[in-house]
């Protein structure tokens, strides 16, 4: 499927399957040692963060899962795997489709972006991630961590719905990307980042260069129904939180796993209109 990369140690790829995380995590489950790969061609009960889905026709998008057994990672550092990902995605992404360093973004905590003045909130998606995790803590972790890049989708077949909010690697280079290209650059650059960190080495200073969440004011669903509007001042390399102003001349830290959405906020927005606070 693609040329041999030494560090995985289990690489398939499918037609169409429901999901590839679903596929990575029985390997896991079934004692197969990091790191496996499953790429498909197509999902057809692909998800998102928070139950949300993730379709795209086949041929569309690169589609994969990967999977770690983390015990080198204490169960608060667990979300950097997500971020090796993301961050060797972005590397690939720009160096296959010819675009500058830093064009791709990421909005925190599981999106890369691309800005678009004329796209609501100036951004539009061209690729998300998934992580999943069981047995944080223990010596039997495991961790999955899925991403769906739009690869050769066409601006002219997006759907209506989301036509305005998503774009894809051919939207931005103008050609067609494919997925084997994209998936080799991605391999190379992803057991670059992950034999770091498995020696405990992450790159904190490329990750907080690309989020796109600083500086801006960003509305935050929360589980409770409530949503939050504040100016992100960053993000916490140790933690991987989200770091807000909180109204009261200091910062709070939200979790990934506490919020259930976020958005940048849409231009008019500002954490002004709702006093830096919790609305209904």
């Amino acid at each position: 499927m693609t040329s041999d990369v030494t560090f995985l140690s289990r690489h398939e790829r499918f037609e169409s399957v429901p999901s590839t995380n679903d596929i990575v995590r029985a390997w896991l489950t079934e004692g197969t040692p990091e790191v496996c790969l499953a790429v498909a061609d197509e999902q057809t009960a692909g998800r998102g963060r928070s139950g949300r889905s993730w379709v795209a026709p086949s041929g569309a998008a690169l589609l994969m899962s990967i999977g770690f057994t983390p015990t080198y990672l204490e169960p608060d550092r667990l979300w950097r795997l997500a971020a090796v990902v993301a961050l060797a995605m972005a590397d690939a992404a720009e160096d296959v489709a010819g675009l500058p360093i830093g064009k791709l973004r990421l909005k925190w905590p599981n999106d890369i972006v691309v800005e678009a003045a004329e796209a609501p909130a100036g951004v539009r998606k061209v690729a998300g991630l998934l992580g999943e995790s069981e047995g944080a803590g223990t010596a039997a972790v495991k961790a999955v961590v899925g991403i769906g890049t739009n690869s050769d989708w066409p601006r002219d077949q997006f759907p209506a719905d989301l036509a305005d909010s998503m774009s894809s690697l051919r939207d931005l280079s103008g050609r067609s990307i494919g997925a084997d290209e994209l998936l080799d650059a991605f391999l190379g650059r992803l057991e670059t980042r992950f034999m770091a960190l498995r020696e405990g080495h992450f790159d904190v200073s490329t990750w907080h260069s690309r989020q796109i969440t600083t500086g801006r004011v960003v509305r935050v669903d929360m589980p409770d129904g409530s949503t939050i509007v504040a100016p992100a001042v960053g993000v916490d390399g140790a933690t991987g939180a989200l770091l807000i102003e909180d109204g009261a001349g200091g910062e709070r830290e939200l979790l990934a796993g506490e919020v259930t959405h976020v958005r940048l906020a849409a231009e008019g927005d500002s954490a002004d209109s709702t006093a830096r606070g919790v609305t209904p």
